[in-house]
């Protein structure tokens, strides 16, 4: 919770400090471009540790009879993925197409992508817990809405890009942070009459 909180008041401290961009339309990876964007990199990489210890983290709280490696390989993809898009600059409207553009462009997909799916397996992996099948229904929910979110965002495409991209990325803090809430929680245990 504590790299998620970090990588979103990082975002919304950037965003603040950049005047020259329109946050509306400006999605982003172009925060991490000039000024102000070192702690916005460092951000990044402290939000792709907390991606992998996410899934770490719900594979090993899960009954073994409800794990499922695969939404754990998706988290690890998708944090891999968030420290290309840091690393490869994005193409801009100023400036011709460029390969490190292109691998940023790819990697920022493949991070959405990635987490979106990993949202669902978990969610889904949730009902075979007793300790978490009340929760299931709104995790499951949640991880849907992201994932459609991430679809209107891919194809419609006359939303403006920052601002649908920016609630797109605060739906899924959202639902990451319930999730590790609820997880660190402790278990209620029926108590004997």
């Amino acid at each position: 919770m504590l790299g998620i909180a970090c990588f979103a008041a990082t975002c919304v401290v950037t965003q603040c400090l950049r005047h020259d961009l329109d946050w509306i339309d400006v999605p982003l990876s172009f925060y991490l471009l000039g000024s102000w964007s070192t702690g916005l990199h460092v951000a990044y990489v402290v939000m792709a540790i907390a991606l992998i210890l996410f899934g770490a983290a719900m594979y090993r709280g899960l009954t073994p009879s409800a794990r499922s490696s695969a939404p754990l390989l998706l988290f690890i993809v998708a944090g891999i993925a968030l420290c290309v898009v840091m690393a490869e600059g994005t193409n801009t409207w100023a400036h011709p197409n460029t390969l490190h553009g292109f691998v940023h462009g790819v990697a920022a997909r493949t991070t959405f992508l990635c987490v979106t799916v990993a949202m669902l397996l978990q969610a889904w992996r949730m009902r075979l817990d007793v300790r978490w099948r009340s929760r299931f229904a709104w995790a499951f929910g949640g991880a849907w809405v992201c994932f459609v979110g991430l679809w209107v965002q891919v194809l419609w495409r006359d939303l403006p890009r920052g601002l649908s991209q920016k609630v797109l990325v605060l739906l899924i803090l959202t639902w990451l942070v319930a999730v590790a809430w609820q997880a660190s929680r402790p278990v209620a245990t029926a108590t004997p009459a």
